[in-house]
């Protein structure tokens, strides 16, 4: 079966919290799950609509703050022009509208957004980031999971 997902991570891996978006995809590249491309960028570039258009579902992971309640959220996301794509406050659902723009087709996608509360120069994460990185990890294997049964269903 020929990948059906792409995890973006991303955030600045420099500045504390902002970097556990990278983290989350580079372990869940470290799984090794064949259906699945894991990105870990600093930033969400106009480039990488060429590689999304060629996925089922997109997951983008990013650190927010503050989050609400600082809870890990998990939404869907449509495509929208409306949102800039300039650098790291670049939207993912600007990028999902640039896919749909110049291929005529975008994936299905997820925003993952974790609690951070240290923003400041440096390389650790957060005892909060820490722990939304941990439940992220858990929620997008769920979102994963569903992805597998259905395949496998479909295939069927």
């Amino acid at each position: 079966m020929d990948k059906t997902v792409m995890i973006i991570g991303y955030g600045n891996d420099l500045r504390s919290d902002d970097g556990v978006g990278q983290r989350i995809a580079n372990e869940i590249a470290a799984w090794g799950l064949s259906t699945v491309k894991s990105l870990a960028v600093h930033q969400l570039t106009p480039d990488l609509a060429a590689t999304l258009a060629s996925f089922e579902l997109a997951i983008f992971v990013d650190a927010c703050f503050p989050c609400e309640g600082f809870d890990v959220q998990v939404r869907s996301l449509l495509p929208t022009s409306s949102c800039t794509l300039v650098g790291h406050t670049g939207d993912p659902r600007s990028l999902l509208a640039l896919t749909q723009a110049i291929y005529g087709y975008c994936p299905q996608a997820w925003w993952v957004t974790v609690p951070g509360i240290n923003f400041e120069v440096g390389d650790r994460i957060s005892q909060i980031a820490d722990n939304g990185k941990a439940i992220a990890l858990v929620k997008i294997s769920h979102i994963l999971d569903k992805v597998k049964n259905l395949c496998a269903n479909l295939e069927d």
